[in-house]
């Protein structure tokens, strides 16, 4: 088994005299997206800073890709990690791409390769390089201003990605846009991200793995399925919530796992990576209770019909 991309062992965290984080102890494997999940002041943000040594630990040890995250100069640190907060932290004085070049200059990149990754980025973020390059961040919408700030994180191509609640400030529409271009980003790139939310709906959709915290430790760790379907307290059970539990497994369990293999359906496909709520609401959206199947290269694999959703 490899060695994890992030390990906290024993971390601990006071103001004051007041524990914020507690002797908490988290492996995130390489590749995860792992949500660290919990109600307000339950410490998911000061160990989200104490990853990128913006908060100094107290106790306990952190490493990143094996290494004592105390070893290298916090600048060398910080600049092998992407850092997304909710207010963007965007320069207000600088154009978008001058704003996303900022740590490959730094970095002494040739400014034909900067101009290059600033192109790539805006397209990958699906914001017009032509339209948008030139702007200045008050120039943009909230959500606008959140996707330049994931281009900016990863502009030096980290191996390792930090989200604060990005999505917090911005309405639920942008915030589902949001929300989909980071699944897809991740599943693109196979990063290793990090991402605190208290929002349990946002936890499911994303996270390959969620860390539940509660008075600065973890809790229970586990995928999706496990923390739904398998709650290890009254804690997590309650915030999780059992009310809507259906709507959450929905959101949870893949088109794959309930796909007919060689059965077939009219109209445009489904991939099969979908979540089965995502398949519900195509249902509704298409008024039919059967869609056809397909694998991320377009090949049609199946079909699935309304009573599998709830199989």
């Amino acid at each position: 088994m490899s060695e994890p991309m992030i390990e906290l062992r024993g971390v601990s965290k006071s103001y004051n005299g007041r524990a914020v984080v507690g002797d908490l102890t988290l492996a995130v494997p390489r590749g995860a997206l792992c949500v660290l999940l919990g109600p307000s002041g339950c410490g998911k943000s000061t160990t989200l800073r104490m990853i990128n040594r913006l908060v100094p630990c107290d106790g306990g040890t952190i490493r990143i890709d094996g290494e004592d995250a105390l070893r290298p100069p916090v600048e060398a640190l910080r600049r092998r990690i992407g850092y997304v907060i909710q207010s963007t932290g965007l320069f207000p004085h600088w154009r978008v791409d001058d704003n996303i070049a900022t740590v490959p200059r730094l970095l002494h990149w040739p400014e034909p390769r900067v101009r290059a990754r600033v192109h790539e980025l805006l397209e990958m973020l699906r914001l017009d390089p032509r339209i948008y390059a030139g702007k200045y961040p008050h120039q943009l919408s909230g959500g606008e201003q959140q996707r330049v700030g994931v281009a900016r994180a990863l502009a030096a191509d980290p191996e390792l990605l930090l989200m604060d609640e990005p999505f917090a400030a911005v309405d639920p529409v942008t915030r589902d846009a949001l929300q989909a271009e980071i699944a897809r980003i991740h599943e693109a790139t196979g990063k290793t991200i990090v991402f605190v939310t208290h929002d349990i709906a946002e936890a499911l959709r994303l996270a390959t793995m969620i860390a539940v915290m509660d008075r600065g430790r973890v809790v229970q760790s586990g995928t999706p399925l496990d923390i739904v379907e398998r709650p290890a307290s009254d804690f997590v059970r309650d915030f999780v919530g059992v009310q809507g539990l259906g709507l959450k497994l929905l959101a949870v369990r893949r088109v794959r796992d309930r796909l007919q293999t060689g059965e077939q359906a009219d109209g445009e496909p489904i991939d099969a990576g979908a979540t089965l709520a995502e398949a519900l609401a195509a249902m509704v959206a298409r008024r039919v209770g059967r869609l056809a199947v397909a694998e991320g290269d377009g090949r049609v694999v199946g079909a699935i019909a309304l009573g599998d959703l709830v199989r």
